[in-house]
């Protein structure tokens, strides 16, 4: 008697080929931006130990230094307007990245993604382990931590585009919002590991901070280099369907033959030589990707969506430091509840957008309920540790939600609209117009909390709400045509078609 087959192996053999490399490319693709952001993290978990209260610390005995208050702090970051030196060092990695980005949307078109990719991880470890690297060197020049946060800024601008255009190359629309939402978990996820990781050193040896998430970052791009694959047809897998059946109903002619061997379009005889539509795929141009519907609003919310997300990713574990009084790591640990938010709330925005079909009017509700959150969280979110977890959580979640929403599904919607004929090319430089956009914000949201924080913390987030506000204000018109598609006025179709 034959035994049955055994339930793990049933289980294995359940997946088609298709789907366990579908499987194992959002998994690498996950491991590799979760690297690229656990990187990034440490500067924000390092901050409150470059400058302390050094009245609290213990000083030690071979010490011989009197009436120094600043004795126990990093020069140059010793000094009153260490604020603005924090600034400084955010701007200089945020403005290049704002600025690269919009440059590697373009390479990453043109270049093998495989090789893109894994330089860019292995320098981006390189620089990041560079500044950890001047804790031992006992460097203590602006310069040189500036300059390296301007080579680690434009080394991470090929992240993004690519591995968002990987993804896109391997999953089409069907549930995509979903999809992305939970794999968009790894900016969370990186930065929660990064707050971690730096945790454990920021207090006995800062340098460790960096060059640990360095190496991590440039191990994952060797493993990039290795296990790569770029699009399903270099390993003989099924394209993904980039538009419903709905949508090639009504916008492509079936073509087919009759059986007196004449040729039939959508089932009427055709005498005429048939037009058959050819994939483009030249890379589009900058112009043109800007002409795409959607992609100027969509990258303008993003812009200010991203300011408000990226001043809580550099400024919070300062913010709770002074507010709450936390020392360096207590600060950073509790600052990664901003994050799980930030994960529950990134699946959210995706599950609700792919029920709805309403990517626009789901990032326009999370960002107008976000604004209220954030003020009562400056005003009430340290009272209690429960009221600080619950806040955190809940003000990451609707302030994270759209911005990965944007950043994943809705990129990938508007890189394979219908309107590029099946240019799939196009996705890298869509990717890098709206999250270069953003990146603009990002720069600034920091850059802004410097200048405004030394006022009053209350100014900041005023700031954060107005940010918000007008975030959910360009977004207005696709909301707009949302509803009208809701109430059957207009043909409603994912990817933001025009009508």
């Amino acid at each position: 008697m034959k035994s049955p087959l055994a339930p793990g192996i049933r289980l294995i053999t359940s997946f088609s080929r298709d789907s366990w490399y579908r499987g194992f490319i959002l998994f690498l693709t996950f491991l590799f931006y979760t690297a690229y952001h656990l990187s990034r993290k440490p500067i924000s978990i390092v901050k409150s130990e470059l400058h302390r209260n050094c009245s609290t610390v213990v000083r030690p005995t071979d010490l011989n230094i009197t009436d120094n208050a600043t004795w126990c702090d990093w020069a140059p970051f010793d000094q009153d307007n260490y604020k603005t030196l924090f600034g400084v060092l955010d701007n200089s990695f945020l403005v290049a990245y704002a600025i690269g980005m919009f440059f590697s949307g373009i390479f990453g078109e043109r270049l093998p993604l495989r090789y893109y990719l894994s330089f860019g991880m292995v320098m981006s470890g390189l620089f990041t382990s560079l500044f950890g690297l001047g804790f031992y060197l006992n460097i203590h020049s602006l310069g040189y931590y500036a300059f390296v946060q301007v080579m680690n800024g434009l080394m991470q601008t090929t992240g993004w585009p690519s591995v968002v255009a990987c993804v896109g190359n391997w999953f089409g629309k069907g549930k995509r919002g979903l999809i992305m939402g939970v794999w968009n978990s790894h900016t969370s996820v990186g930065n929660i590991l990064g707050s971690l990781i730096a945790g454990v050193f920021v207090s006995s040896e800062w340098g460790m901070s960096f060059i640990v998430p360095g190496v991590i970052i440039a191990s994952t791009g060797i493993l990039c280099f290795f296990f790569l694959v770029e699009k399903p047809e270099d390993v003989n897998c099924t394209l993904p369907q980039h538009h419903s059946d709905e949508e090639n109903d009504e916008t492509e002619p079936l073509l087919q033959n009759s059986p007196n061997g004449n040729q039939t379009i959508n089932g009427a005889i055709s005498t005429e030589t048939p037009v058959i539509v050819q994939e483009h795929t030249e890379a589009i141009s900058f112009t043109g990707a800007l002409c795409i519907p959607g992609v100027i609003e969509f990258s303008l919310c993003l812009m200010f969506a991203k300011l408000v997300s990226y001043t809580f990713l550099y400024w919070l574990p300062l913010y709770i430091s002074n507010v709450a009084h936390f020392d360096a790591k207590q600060a950073g640990d509790m600052s990664t509840l901003f994050d799980v938010g930030g994960i529950l709330g990134g699946i959210l925005a995706g599950l609700v957008s792919d029920y709805t079909g309403g990517r626009a009017t789901t990032c326009c509700v999370m960002l107008i309920a976000a604004a209220p959150m954030l003020f009562l969280y400056n005003y009430i979110g340290q009272r209690s540790i429960g009221t600080t977890v619950a806040m955190l959580m809940v003000c990451g979640g609707l302030v994270n939600g759209p911005y990965a929403l944007i950043t994943t599904a809705v990129s990938a919607d508007l890189g394979t609209h219908e309107s590029l004929r099946g240019n799939s090319r196009a996705l890298s430089t869509v990717t890098a117009i709206i999250d270069g956009t953003g990146s603009i914000g990002a720069a600034l949201g920091p850059l802004l909390a410097g200048v405004i924080s030394p006022t009053g913390w209350n100014n900041v987030f005023y700031m954060l709400i107005s940010a918000d506000v007008l975030a959910c204000l360009f977004l207005t018109r696709l909301v707009y045509k949302e509803a009208l598609g809701w109430c059957g006025h207009v043909p409603r179709v994912r990817g933001f078609k025009e009508t």
